[in-house]
């Protein structure tokens, strides 16, 4: 599994105006290429009568699964510059269908290509990028004693509490980096003078939420 990678928020649409034409971006997370190949489908029903419906994924943590289809533009002047964005800004598990709306006025390979490609990269923007990091849940038990320093110093450091469980004894479970699950055990343990009784729980991704200026400088 990855440390981290970055996909999309959700589900978001963005449109623009280009010499008349309407592009639609439509922008969903897919974690299966069968997820995104119904997105697809369902943005072809709703749009039945536009022009073109061009799409472009890429599915697994590896990029196993690329794939773009022009759905009737000249060849590579739509789902290829698509995917191209989502390689540049390195999103995973992410696709977009760009519905376009001919307006009249022809734009050529050259304006094609840049107008499916802004159409993807705002549509992204629109709808948001994540960093999914995998952590680590570290489960501490303390007596009621140590309560009152051990969340304070928690809550003003770099570490994210997940959940505290009143119990016989206090339970706190902590969110931390998975290579860092060491630093935060040595930490707590000194912190309570070796008296916490300290585990390694489950590992999960946590989503943080990116400014699409970042993403798009990856």
């Amino acid at each position: 599994m990855l440390k981290q990678y970055y996909t999309v928020k959700g589900a978001g649409e963005h449109e623009i105006i280009i010499q008349k034409s309407r592009f639609i971006a439509h922008v969903s997370r897919a974690t299966t290429e069968e997820e995104a190949l119904e997105f697809i489908q369902s943005i072809k029903k709703i749009h039945w009568n536009a022009t073109h419906n061009c799409s472009a994924y890429m599915i697994g943590q590896q990029n196993q699964i690329q794939k773009a289809n022009d759905d009737g533009e000249p060849s590579g002047t739509a789902g290829v510059p698509m995917l191209e964005v989502l390689k540049k800004r390195n999103l995973k598990d992410t696709v977009v269908v760009v519905t376009r709306y001919f307006g009249g006025i022809k734009l050529g390979t050259g304006g094609l290509i840049r107008a499916y490609g802004k159409s993807t990269s705002e549509g992204i923007n629109a709808t948001g990028v994540i960093e999914r990091k995998l952590m680590s849940i570290i489960h501490t038990k303390i007596d009621y004693t140590w309560l009152g320093k051990v969340e304070n110093e928690l809550r003003s450091s770099i570490y994210q509490i997940k959940e505290i469980h009143y119990l016989d004894q206090v339970e706190i479970e902590t969110y931390v980096e998975e290579d860092a699950d060491e630093s935060l055990i040595n930490w707590m343990t000194e912190l309570t003078n070796g008296q916490a009784e300290i585990s390694v729980g489950e590992t999960l991704y946590l989503e943080f939420e990116v400014g699409t200026e970042k993403n798009e400088d990856q």
